[in-house]
């Protein structure tokens, strides 16, 4: 991927529409930051499984989730999770921290810079013999 902040800017606000049928300005900062930082892992951290490049991107943006919504909350309200099993402050929570998990193994596929997908998960998919 040539551009990945410019992709997760313009992905990331479109995720919060589809999911709560809302965005708000922050968010394409929020986008940008969190692709450019799959890009990063996808690059530096080849040699591991997936799912632990993806638990890292969860959890790299759930902390950008946290410091984002930790600035930008209190003045502008754009989420609020204190309703939310298992939540920080309100800013962050559990639930979509591991739906980022999810997401970030679809971003590091994304960001393997056109090589796809199958050479980043360990998948060789299966031959049949004959």
């Amino acid at each position: 991927m040539k551009h990945p902040f410019l992709t997760g800017a313009a992905v990331y606000p479109l995720i919060e529409m589809a999911w709560r049928g809302r965005t708000h300005p922050a968010m394409v900062l929020a986008g940008g930051l969190a692709m450019q930082g799959l890009s990063i892992i996808q690059r530096t951290q080849t040699g591991r499984p997936l799912w632990q490049r993806a638990l890292l991107g969860g959890l790299m943006i759930t902390g950008i989730e946290y410091a984002i919504g930790h600035t930008m909350n209190r003045r502008y309200q754009i989420w609020d999770y204190r309703r939310t099993p298992l939540n920080l402050h309100g800013q962050i929570c559990l639930p979509y921290s591991l739906a980022w998990c999810a997401l970030s193994a679809a971003g590091c596929c994304l960001t393997a810079r056109g090589r796809g997908c199958r050479r980043y998960t360990g998948w060789r998919g299966h031959r049949r013999k004959g």
